[in-house]
């Protein structure tokens, strides 16, 4: 019996799902009979601050959103955004017989789905009803089969919340009075903080080593064809036995790791090219081997965040809002998920379509299982695939732009998945020949030819690295055999330089946050959006680039909060929370460590320190009891460690030594570089730091540059009307002018006096100012004169630029000179046409990207009111700090856009939200005067009934922490 005629017999269940588009989605495959309807994400969490806390609740715990005192309870109030859907889901709930919770199948749903169950109070039975994929059959198969909500899931989830919020909102302040207030600081936000700066560190310390080797290129003597070239390339390897040094021979430092190792230099190799010019080569050695390639898994979280990244340019935060989208939409499966295993549906699907697109010689006879490879990997869910039992090609979809090239990928790597291995043979020889003066020289070359191609047919994984060679690229060799006799072409000297260790991407963080086991998969892309937004890591290009900003916070992490930044640390952390969602350890007992430290442990608590081994004897690790650095200053857990601040200098926590006497700081106003002087109280010379400069590239040398460009501070002369003296400066928002105020002017107060100040125009600079021209702009705004009716014409600079002001009538001028030349007249001409309520014309595009693969429109890079964006004609997305409108690629662009559409419509202002509460009011205000009369007698019989009922249900509902039931 279908679900629908179930309910018609049954009567009405209402459907709880997290999203509309689900919900939506999923009511066409439930018909009539099911009401569904969207929680729109958690409709309730711990506060957002201490004015959302109950008044009961007071002190610490007012501040955290959690009574540490009693067993860690979290106080939990509805999100003042979510106070409608709530009501709405009551008075829907109301009206029927049976609830289905529907949120998604992991921590976070299944807590979402505990919420709503405390929330709504439902007094009809309660399913959890669970899928992972949004197919009329899943959708079905999961009515027919509920289960009861799993606790476990929800205590392990309630766990993380709480460990975070102490986490954040203590060590979060300790930023604010140390570094720069609205910093914050998070259990794996931190952690990845921390692997950007010190990768920039490596950089910093990296010293680049020059080294040379030749290149040959040799011939057969043989025409040659496609499948047997005539010629190829050959490096040096060899010279008298000694291997020659390749990149990988140096430190970090530019030191040689072996003396066994022939380092050649510039005269060294192009006197071994010259002494090789006229040598007979052969063939020395050729060694075949057979090479094979199996396909790679299919995809889970991790692993398309890092593909999409490779091959579509996206980030992780728009790979996940566009899966979402995929997922919500009946294309895909949860795409949330540590699981590479497919169903039997799923393996059927898949190998049905490798048979119908590509053949059985590429099918393998036994279907391919793929062991996981996620410790702890959370929940039964399948890999990310197309959904349902049979796979819709990539044509069959109907989807554009970033769906389809996201969904193709998931449907090409699902489908190699089961397809066979690739097999070909690799081939390495050696070239050998004596050079004019004596020396034996050795040259090697490798080749790979690909007999089968097998799933690279249809998917190839791509690379971190640009220059990697992908796995089905082949290079062919002539068919030579040892002893055949070649001819050097060419042999040419190359140098080469070691390179600084490569900066994280997006996708290679997320592999190293994944490797080192910190932190849950389907929650990296927030992370990385987090640090990104903090302000913590920028980006160039695709790289992540630590600010000096987060040097400043991870130098306080790691000297006052080892533990707490410790990678190893972060990771058996994340192991004791895992051991509470199997019900292996309890949670009160486990934050007790954490928080209070060692001592506070109860005997019998059942969980190890946070990241002490099990087993371990007691004190050894000591749990967050060592939190600390061992320095004698924090013997507690995490509440003495933010307690006692006394070990800490906010200036040497912000200050790094650049060299010859050079220092940077982090200031409250961003990083500058200081030469401290001698004398007692002077300040020494200082200079501003670019926000957007890579910390590996402030050398002595710039840093030099920066402290001898003028300071900004430049006395132009004395205003001859009061005496005071007229400076310039460069100030953080472009340069200025200003009056110097004797020192007895009152600066607060009802009798404070401000200078007069006024920004340089764009066509002036600190360097040409006058004072005369400082005079001038601190004279705006100038009267131009008055129109015929006495009012008052004024001409003003402005954020937007010049205009023309009179009364509340504003009217633009064309430059800023007009200011001081537009005459009366001129002003009146301006005024005398009409208004334009339009936007000004359009100015021309500052660059064209291409054709958008969503929209198919053009996109184009324009200058706009707050700065260069990119637009469509549809859809506009402000650039970036760290793009530039010079170098910005076309696939940049188009990611920009793609986030834009996936944040949807902006919301309405509160301005405008109020303009039209204020509309609406005058409009029903008749209306409500007719009707009070009728609405107030039935208020009054209402209210009879309603006080006899809560007087009833008084006790049951005396105030008390919301919390989780047992």
């Amino acid at each position: 019996m279908s679900p629908t005629s179930e309910t018609a017999q049954g009567g009405r269940r209402l459907v709880i799902v997290e999203s509309p588009a689900k919900a939506k989605t999923i009511k066409g495959y439930l018909g009539p009979g099911y009401v569904v309807e969207a929680s729109v994400g958690h409709i309730r969490d711990l506060p957002n601050g201490a004015a959302e806390v109950p008044d009961q609740y007071t002190g610490e715990v007012r501040r955290l959103g959690v009574d540490v005192e009693h067993d860690f309870q979290p106080v939990y109030v509805v999100n003042a955004d979510k106070k409608s859907q709530v009501r709405k889901l009551k008075e829907l709930l109301a009206d029927s017989d049976e609830l289905f919770l529907a949120t998604d199948e992991d921590r976070e749903g299944e807590a979402i789905a505990w919420h709503l169950q405390q929330v709504l109070k439902p007094k009809v039975p309660v399913r959890r009803m669970v899928f992972h994929e949004i197919t009329k059959d899943a959708i079905r198969a999961a009515v027919a089969n509920p289960r009861e909500l799993n606790q476990r899931l929800v205590d392990a989830q309630e766990t993380r919340r709480i460990l975070d919020r102490l986490y954040g909102y203590e060590v979060s302040p300790v930023l604010w009075k140390k570094v720069m207030r609205g910093l914050s600081a998070g259990r794996v936000q931190s952690v990845a903080t921390r692997l950007v700066v010190e990768r920039e560190r490596d950089r910093i310390a990296f010293r680049s080593a020059e080294y040379w080797d030749l290149t040959g290129v040799f011939a057969t003597g043989r025409a040659g064809d496609t499948s047997d070239p005539g010629t190829f390339g050959a490096r040096l390897t060899a010279v008298d036995g000694r291997r020659v040094a390749q990149g990988r021979d140096f430190t970090s430092t530019g030191q040689l790791k072996g003396a066994q190792v022939l380092h050649l230099d510039e005269a060294g190799a192009r006197g071994l090219a010259t002494a090789l010019a006229d040598t007979a080569f052969t063939v020395r050695s050729v060694e075949s081997k057979p090479y094979r390639r199996s396909p790679y898994a299919p995809f889970r979280t991790t692993t398309l965040q890092q593909e999409a990244s490779r091959k579509l340019g996206f980030g992780a935060k728009a790979t996940m809002q566009v899966a979402q989208k995929l997922y919500e939409n009946g294309f895909i499966t949860y795409m949330r998920t540590d699981s590479t295993t497919l169903s039997e549906t799923a393996v059927a699907a898949a190998r049905a379509q490798v048979t119908q697109l590509y053949g059985a010689d590429f099918l393998p006879d036994k279907p391919r299982t793929y062991a996981g490879k996620v410790k702890n990997a959370q929940e039964a869910h399948e890999a990310i695939r197309p959904s349902g039992d049979r796979f819709r090609t990539p044509a069959e979809t109907g989807l554009t732009g970033d769906q389809f090239r996201l969904y193709e990928l998931i449907w090409k790597r699902t489908v190699a998945s089961q397809m066979k291995d690739a097999v070909g043979n690799s081939v390495t020889v050696k070239i050998g020949g004596r050079a004019s003066d004596g020396r034996d020289a050795e040259f090697s070359a490798s080749g790979k030819t690909i007999t089968f191609h097998g799933f690279m047919k249809a998917y190839v994984e791509g690379a971190d690295d640009p220059n990697a060679e992908l796995d089905d690229r082949e290079r062919r060799l002539p068919q030579v055999a040892e002893g055949d006799r070649l001819a050097a072409q060419e042999i040419t000297a190359d140098g080469h330089a070691t390179k600084p260790p490569a900066r994280y991407t997006e996708a290679s963080l997320v592999k190293e946050l994944e490797e080192r086991e910190i932190g849950r998969p389907s929650t990296y892309a927030s992370i990385i959006g987090t640090i990104l937004d903090r302000g913590y890591v920028f980006k160039k290009g695709t790289a992540l680039v630590p600010s000096f900003l987060s040097f400043a916070v991870v130098n306080l992490l790691e000297k006052h909060f080892g533990r707490l930044v410790d990678y190893d640390f972060t990771a058996k952390m994340e192991d004791d929370l895992d051991r509470i969602a199997r019900g292996e350890a309890q949670a009160v007992p486990w934050l007790k460590r954490f928080y209070f430290g060692e001592s506070a442990t109860e005997p019998g608590g059942g969980a190890t320190a946070p990241g002490a081994e099990s087993g371990a004897a007691p004190g050894a690790v000591g749990g967050a009891a060592d939190a600390g650095n061992g320095d004698g200053d924090h013997l507690g857990g995490l509440k003495d460690l933010v307690t006692d601040l006394g070990a800490i200098d906010a200036r040497e926590i912000s200050s790094f030594p650049v060299g010859d006497g050079i220092v940077l700081r982090v200031g409250r106003y961003g990083p500058y570089v200081e030469r401290p002087t001698e004398a007692e109280g002077a300040t020494g010379q200082r200079a501003d730091v670019p926000d957007d400069l890579p910390p590996d590239e402030l050398t002595v040398e710039y840093a030099e540059e920066l402290l001898a460009k003028p300071s900004g501070d430049f006395e132009l002369g004395t205003d001859p009307a009061t005496g005071r003296k007229i400076v310039a400066k460069d100030g953080r928002y472009g340069p200025y002018v200003t009056e110097v105020l004797p020192e007895d002017t009152p600066k607060t107060g009802k009798n404070a006096v401000k200078p007069r100040t006024a920004s340089l125009f764009k066509s002036m600079s600190l360097d040409t100012v006058t004072l005369q021209d400082a005079l001038r702009l601190m004279s705006l705004p100038r009267v131009v004169g008055t129109d015929a009716e006495g009012v008052e014409i004024t001409a003003q600079n402005g954020r937007y630029g010049p205009y023309l002001k009179k009364g509340t009538d504003s009217r633009s001028l064309e430059s800023e000179e007009q200011l001081f030349t537009i005459t009366l007249d001129q002003a009146l001409a301006i005024y005398a046409q009409p208004k334009q309520r339009g936007r000004a014309a359009a100015k021309p595009p500052l660059k064209e990207l291409g054709t958008d693969p969503v929209s198919e429109r053009p996109v184009v890079v324009k200058d706009g009111r707050f700065g260069p964006y990119v637009t469509d004609g549809e859809t506009n997305a402000t650039l970036r700090r760290d793009d530039d409108v010079e170098t910005i690629t076309p696939e940049r662009g188009y990611e920009l856009l793609a986030e834009k559409r996936a944040k949807g419509p902006a919301k309405k202002t509160a301005k405008k939200a109020a303009a039209k509460k204020t509309t609406t009011a005058k409009k029903t205000a008749a209306k409500k005067t007719t009707t009070a009369k009728k609405t107030a007698a039935k208020k009054t019989t209402a209210a009879k009934k309603t006080a006899a009922k809560k007087t009833a249900t008084a006790a049951k509902a005396a105030p008390k922490p919301a919390a989780k039931a047992d």
